[in-house]
């Protein structure tokens, strides 16, 4: 292992190396961008740069370039709201133009013919990478998408009794309101400590809800207002115990690609992604994962023809439909890879502490005090976090962000509390991190501007 020094000096000339390569490439192609020769430099950086540990490669900034470099970004704003929809990186945009230049040249054909198979390609390496079989794996186009298939998918009857949290997301509630509404089921409602640092009593809360009637559980892996990170394992192995086994749907959406895991091991029947948040696969482009002996008893959301019914597919059918998006996960998939999943988590978590504990240390004696409802616990979250600051309005607070300094957060209004939310990406320099910081101590100290 590395010192310190010897590890900065192992990547400082790599990275040099890479920006040069990139620099290089982008004059390279028509289109601005060359996919191969920026490939070539990334996987380059990260083969010469794979000394040191997670947690120190998170801190060092010259790793983090080159990376950095990979996004077509207006760095004239700063943007904190990466947990709403995150900007895909070039090779991803390059990708998602090839496929659609190319399925233009003769629709009928390139579509159905030559695209649509490559999908199970990307099916494969997706599957693959989180430790499922590709027949468990259907793309959607988002979150919503893939929990509505599960929500509407399972026989749920007039008295049947679903369990969820009051902080999981609005979408997902709303659906269940109206199956209330249409159907006569029962939406069953548990608070959680906010923040939360106890496993056990998220488990024992769940627990406590469930009634005989209980015939699902819906929660979030990372409650996506505060950050928390929910123990999905723990809540499915209480779950099989109870009714003969109630489905666990898990609300992957800001867990898939930020936290370091692998689908196999939480233990959950159907799990629901956006790639479009931490993959930074193509917009509305999302993932259903459904345990290979639950598919059967899942319906589609559109009908699907009998011998389909154990088919992962069957979830796919929605039309016409562009294959690019789908196509193009492979590209933000490799670009995943090269960065690393721990080294990612690591990088996440350090930004949330870079801006967080600064805020942290001055706070006392300050105008308006901050507090956090996002636990900076390593254990309970990672790249998300949520503030408040005592007396003033968050959506004022966002809404100065915005307008005197063009910081882009997350104001979040919820009937158990309310703050802002800061979302990073491994994009974000800590110099921005800086000037939020420097602007929100001033908001400490001096409150709203008139």
């Amino acid at each position: 292992m590395l010192d310190r020094r010897g590890f900065l000096g192992s990547i400082a000339l790599p990275s040099a190396a890479a920006l040069a390569a990139f620099a290089r490439s982008v004059d390279a192609s028509e289109s601005g961008f060359d996919r191969e020769a920026w490939q070539d430099s990334l996987n380059e950086w990260a083969d010469r740069a794979t000394d040191g540990s997670p947690m120190q490669v998170a801190a060092d900034e010259d790793f983090w370039r080159v990376p950095q470099q990979a996004f077509a970004i207006d760095r004239s704003m700063i943007n904190l709201n990466n947990g709403g929809i995150s900007p895909s990186p070039r090779v991803v945009l390059e990708a998602m133009r090839r496929f659609s230049d190319h399925a233009n040249t003769a629709p009928a054909y390139v579509l159905w013919k030559l695209q649509e198979p490559q999908r199970e390609s990307v099916r494969e390496a997706v599957a693959n990478h989180w430790g499922v079989s590709a027949e468990e794996i259907a793309f959607t186009r988002n979150a919503s998408e893939s929990l509505q298939i599960c929500q509407l998918g399972l026989d749920l009857k007039a008295g049947d009794e679903v369990v969820t949290t009051t902080q999981d997301y609005p979408r997902m509630l709303a659906t269940f309101r109206q199956m209330e509404r249409r159907n006569g089921i029962k939406l069953v409602l548990i608070k959680l400590p906010i923040p939360c640092e106890n496993d056990a009593e998220v488990v024992s809360r769940l627990e406590a809800a469930i009634t005989p009637r209980a015939r699902m559980i819906l929660i979030s892996h990372v409650i996506n207002i505060t950050g928390q990170i929910m123990p999905v394992n723990m809540i499915a192995a209480m779950a099989r115990g109870k009714n003969g086994g109630i489905p666990v749907v898990v609300d992957g959406a800001h867990a898939f690609a930020h936290l370091n895991f692998k689908l196999a091991d939480l233990g959950c029947d159907y799990y629901g992604v956006s790639l479009h948040k931490w993959l930074f696969a193509p917009h509305g482009t999302g993932l259903l994962y459904v345990r290979r002996d639950k598919i059967k008893g899942l319906w589609p959301m559109m009908a699907a023809k009998p011998e389909q019914d154990e088919d992962i597919r069957k979830f796919e059918e929605i039309g016409t439909h562009p294959a690019g998006p789908a196509l193009a996960i492979a590209d933000a998939l490799a670009f995943h890879q090269t960065i690393g999943d721990a080294r990612k988590e690591a990088r996440m978590r350090y930004l949330r502490n870079y801006w967080a504990e600064r805020l942290a240390d001055t706070s006392e004696g300050a105008a308006h005090p901050v507090v956090f409802h996002t636990s900076l616990d390593p254990r309970f979250s990672c790249g998300i976090a949520t503030f408040q600051l005592r007396g003033l309005e968050s959506g004022k607070i966002a809404s100065e962000l915005w307008e005197r300094h063009k910081i882009l957060v997350n104001a979040i209004s919820h009937d158990e509390f309310e703050g802002i939310r800061v979302t990073p990406s491994i994009y974000t320099l800590t110099s921005e991190l800086d000037r939020f910081v420097g602007a929100v101590r001033q908001i400490m100290k001096d409150g709203l501007a008139a």
